[in-house]
């Protein structure tokens, strides 16, 4: 008998018809003797309208009560689900996310996960019940209803498979595993069977839409295998799971391509200790998140001063560079939106050489020209028109063989 979690996108239970579809396979799991915590989404577009709603109620909707309100998108499926379940003859409990034991910390809208007591989940599950939990939510320490942002479902599952110590945690999405690059740029893209915490990781900050990165933080540090397969299909999907050695025969594992930058660049600042500091002080007392940082030493004791942000971020980002600049005495600020992110990941570049000149000479060869590099590890980055990212990619899937059976 193994326990196992299970989660479902909003995809998975778009309406009633759905959630039957995953009442199916939620006993069929049961029939063979597991024990079952099935984790949910809101169906597909509430969320999006329970803002809505709040926007019409306020301008600014207060966070606390829009933590509230959302959470009651995930409340519904798990409470259908286990209505579902129940008219079938099957011993079923929904929890809320605090009901489940999940504490977070008291940010409204971005909760992050302190502690679960997975206590009530158990007993459920010892008494024969399948435990559906909503995700998304937990509660602080004062008891408020708190959400974990977007994608928190699968952080959510994560978490709860941790605490339970399950044998997997299967993430059931739209798409039937984790592939080389996006189908729909790229029809020659490949499913991985077996992936790397480490590259998962990656590929989920660079742009990947398969799982949330805080999922797969939480997968690594617990040591939790995660099964990412559709909900559509009985195919097996893509295991995130340890390093394994054979893992770095295979030199680059995946390319991914993120539209959501942006870039500020302060020329001609003064190159003395103190300047980055005051740069990117306010931006982080903003909590906008900087990403790729590049400087360019000048003639003249000066330099220039270059990052990227998302573009969700890039109004509030100018305004503080604009503000910075004065400050610091910058020359100019100059931004660009029109950019896109391009990635080569791979754990066998930590042992292999060679791979960022494949990656420039691939790029020179279409004529795309290079803006900002950065690297880790195992990955490159280069910051590129956005007008030419879906060809970057394809270029690149074939340069390093991607698009090829191993």
């Amino acid at each position: 008998m193994a326990l196992r979690v299970q989660k479902y996108g909003g995809t998975s239970v778009a309406d009633i018809e759905h959630i039957n579809r995953v009442a199916d396979r939620v006993q069929k799991s049961q029939d063979q003797g597991d024990q079952i915590v099935v984790v949910l989404s809101a169906m597909s577009g509430v969320t999006d309208s329970l803002i809505r709603l709040a926007e019409q109620a306020s301008k600014t909707p207060d966070k606390r009560e829009l933590d509230v309100l959302l959470a009651t998108g995930e409340q519904t499926t798990a409470a259908l689900l286990a209505m579902i379940l129940k008219s079938r003859g099957y011993k079923a409990k929904s929890f809320l996310g605090f009901q489940a034991g999940i504490q977070t910390n008291k940010i409204s809208g971005k909760a992050r996960i302190m502690d679960i007591n997975g206590t009530n989940i158990l007993h459920a599950l010892a008494d024969g019940h399948i435990a559906v939990v909503a995700g998304f939510q937990g509660a602080d320490e004062d008891g408020a209803i708190t959400t974990l942002g977007r994608g928190g479902s699968d952080t959510s599952a994560v978490a709860i498979a941790s605490a339970l110590k399950a044998d997997v945690c299967e993430i059931f999405t739209d798409v039937d595993g984790v592939y080389t690059t996006d189908p729909r740029i790229c029809s020659s893209a490949r499913k991985i069977d077996r992936i790397s915490y480490e590259e998962m990781l990656e590929m989920a900050i660079l742009g990947a839409k398969v799982l949330q990165i805080r999922s797969v933080e939480f997968a690594k540090k617990y040591n939790v295998p995660v099964h990412v397969r559709s909900s559509f299909n009985e195919e097996k999907g893509t295991m995130v799971v340890n390093e394994s050695s054979d893992m770095e025969s295979v030199v680059v594992s995946g390319i991914t391509c993120d539209m959501n930058e942006a870039r500020i660049t302060f020329k001609k600042v003064p190159d003395q200790p103190g300047i980055s500091a005051k740069i990117f002080s306010p931006l982080a007392q903003a909590e906008i998140g900087v990403d790729m940082i590049i400087q360019n030493t000048r003639s003249g004791g000066e330099t220039d001063l270059t990052f990227t942000v998302t573009k969700d971020d890039f109004e509030r980002a100018r305004e503080i560079s604009e503000r910075v600049g004065k400050e610091v005495g910058a020359h100019e600020i100059l931004t660009a939106v029109e950019i896109a992110k391009v990635s080569v990941i791979g754990l066998g570049m930590k042992s292999h050489s060679g791979v960022a000149a494949t990656m420039f000479q691939a790029l020179a060869s279409e004529n795309i020209n290079i803006r900002l590099i950065s690297t880790s590890e195992i990955r490159i980055s280069c910051v590129i028109l956005a007008k030419y990212a879906e060809l970057a990619v394809r270029t690149l899937h074939s340069a390093f063989g991607l698009d090829k059976e191993k």
